[in-house]
């Protein structure tokens, strides 16, 4: 960079460039590398030097008190320690974070005869470069963008320096040396928003200063340094192609009854019975049931939730000993909400024989975890229409489950598993969310028949063998991502797979669900002990997981697709550290977040209950064989 400098009549003012070292120490953890990549084992501490370079003023006014603003570009990327993976081998993390900085100072002349100065001000970084490079022995190198970091930040420094006139005194020009060391504490340097990853850095360098002489011509440079980055694009085809799987399914009982605007009876889509069918009900008659009228995705799944009722009422009957509470809800009132917690008492009193001291009912206004927050505007019917409804909560072990504040114990079906996901093609456009507007994917079989499917934004996305397939039993096939970058420019890649269809069921696998209120989290952690305890034991070593995070409908489409792969994620870092405390090292993952997207989401969107169904992460065993 060239600096353009006029310094014509400027007594009081210099004007000039810096260039120094930046040691940075990385402190803090580093596990999730990108939206993607979760490395597996975490780094925690690292040092490096970065270059820092500046254009700078300075106003000293030769008193105690002067002024100094830098605009600097400020390196704070770093060489983390290197770690040991799970394979016994090396691996090694190289951030190239960078910044934009703009530096305001106060300076602090110690004593007006002396050259001797401190300064001190904040700091304000827009981020540059965000960059990572990662190897790991036995595996290929991995280089990309972290996720989640901050494009802003602000912090502070405190330094001292020492200028050293290089030029006479009696000069119209004066150039002045400037030695400087700063120190940059860690108190806002925390570069991403998950994780914990902080920089505190020592500068040292020096400031070249002109000032009160004549024009000095500019030089102009309008050179634009762009990283060279491309769009990664590989296919993950699978090696047979199967259109169903019987599955063994813990499902959760989402514990809640939803009521109809306008309406305090009990919807007629919840499954009631008389009380002489009542008293034949049990729960396990739901794990294979057929019904006639089941149509739709997740069918099954959702005939036993509309057993709600008749579940809770067989496991009432059956612990004498256990009780429930019902806390109903309506935006119209309490006494409203009290008449849905009635109405549901009154069912298994009536029908299940249920003594009605062991029932608690309540009324609210709100529900007790509710959708719609203080101040939302958007989407306000849908919202409201999943806070009518009544909560059913258990201190009894009999009936709740130990985890997700409240939730009952989940139901144990078998279902058939129509078109799983590890018989999708798997497209990996790494780069696409950051450098593309919109790419599609086209395959062409070895007959020329091509198909285009898309557009698409994100990094990853899937399409069924079977619909690549069709009524073909085999067939090979070249895959090409066709993208349009953010400036304009044409981006083509190309991969070839061989596809089979498998034509019979295959092995029984396993399927899991968690389920999340509205746009929380932070309710993974509460069911680690559940995924530790009942889901890891099913894994077998070599196995492969595949964990897909969804959302509803309502909401930004960006954000959703963030949270179901933060959730993904975090589910996938908490079987990780079960499998490897197991012993079980040789586990694939493959893991997801499709966010709200309506063809990938397990259910429809048209009732409260779907909606709920859908803030889900799901994880699928898939068998060895």
């Amino acid at each position: 960079m060239m600096l353009a400098i006029n310094t014509a009549n400027a007594q009081n003012w210099m004007f000039g460039v810096s260039a120094a070292g930046n040691l940075n120490y990385l402190t803090g953890t580093t596990q999730r590398l990108d939206n993607t990549y979760f490395v597996p084992t975490a780094f925690h501490k690292g040092t490096d030097f970065r270059p820092y370079g500046s254009i700078l003023a300075e106003y000293n006014p030769k008193k105690v008190f002067g002024a100094i603003l830098n605009i600097a570009y400020d390196g704070r990327g770093g060489k983390f320690d290197d770690v040991i993976a799970p394979c016994d081998c090396p691996a090694t993390l190289n951030s190239k974070l960078s910044y934009v900085a703009i530096e305001p100072s106060l300076r602090v002349n110690l004593g007006t005869a002396s050259n001797l100065f401190l300064f001190a001000g904040p700091r304000a970084a827009f981020n540059l470069s965000k960059d990572y490079e990662y190897t790991q022995l036995q595996q290929q190198d991995r280089s990309g963008e972290f996720s989640a970091v901050k494009k802003t930040i602000f912090s502070g420094q405190v330094g001292l320096g020492y200028d050293y006139a290089i030029t006479n005194p009696t000069s119209a020009t004066k150039v002045v040396l400037a030695p400087f060391i700063s120190y940059h504490p860690y108190f806002g340097q925390d570069p991403r928003t998950i994780e914990s990853l902080s920089i505190s850095t020592v500068r040292a360098g020096v400031a070249i200063k002109l000032g009160k002489g004549s024009k000095i011509e500019a030089v102009k440079d309008n050179s634009v340094i762009v990283p060279n980055r491309e769009v990664d694009f590989t296919v993950r085809a699978p090696k047979t192609i199967l259109l169903k799987r019987e599955v063994s399914e813990t499902l959760p009982l989402l514990n809640y009854v939803f009521f109809d605007e306008g309406s305090t009876t009990i919807p007629n889509r919840y499954i009631q019975l008389n009380a002489n069918n009542a008293s034949n009900f049990k729960e396990d008659q739901l794990q294979k049931a057929v019904n006639s009228n089941m149509t739709g995705r997740s069918a099954r799944q959702l005939n036993v939730y509309h057993n709600i009722l008749n579940i809770i009422g067989d496991r009432l009957r059956a612990n004498p000993n256990s009780n429930i509470n019902l806390s109903g809800a309506s935006a119209n009132g309490a006494a409203e909400g009290t008449l849905f917690a009635e109405e549901i008492k009154q069912y298994w009193v009536s029908n299940f024989g249920i003594n009605g001291n062991r029932i608690a009912t309540q009324g609210r206004t709100k529900p007790l975890v509710p959708s719609e927050q203080l101040g939302g505007s958007k989407e306000l019917a849908l919202l409201r229409e999943g806070d009518r409804r009544v909560d059913i909560t258990s201190s009894s072990p009999e009936l709740a489950l130990e985890v997700g504040g409240g939730m009952m114990k989940p139901v144990m079906i078998v279902s058939d598993l129509e078109d799983p996901l590890d018989s999708h093609l798997i497209f990996n456009v790494g780069g696409a969310s950051s450098l593309l507007k919109t790419y599609t994917i086209t395959t062409k079989d070895e007959n020329g028949t091509t198909q285009t499917y898309g557009p698409y934004t994100r990094d990853k996305e899937s399409v069924a063998g079977k619909t690549i397939l069709g009524e073909r039993n085999m067939g090979d096939y070249t895959i090409t991502m066709n993208g349009t970058t953010k400036s304009g420019k044409a981006v083509s890649k190309e991969a070839k797979v061989h596809l089979m269809r498998q034509t019979d069921m295959g092995a029984k696998g396993y399927r899991y669900s968690i389920l999340f209120n509205f746009d929380k989290t932070k309710t993974i952690a509460s069911y680690e002990k559940f995924l530790n305890e009942s889901v890891v034991p099913l894994i077998s070593d070599g196995s492969t997981v595949i964990i897909h995070g969804h959302t509803d409908m309502i909401g930004n489409e960006d954000y959703n697709n963030n949270l179901s792969n933060d959730r993904a994620m975090e589910a996938q870092r908490i079987l990780e550290k079960a499998l490897k405390s197991a012993g079980k090292t040789k586990v694939k993952f493959e893991t997801f977040g499709f966010g709200e997207d309506p063809n990938k989401a397990p259910f429809d969107n048209s009732t409260p209950e779907e909606r709920f169904y859908n803030r889900t992460v799901i994880i699928d065993i898939v068998p060895t064989n």
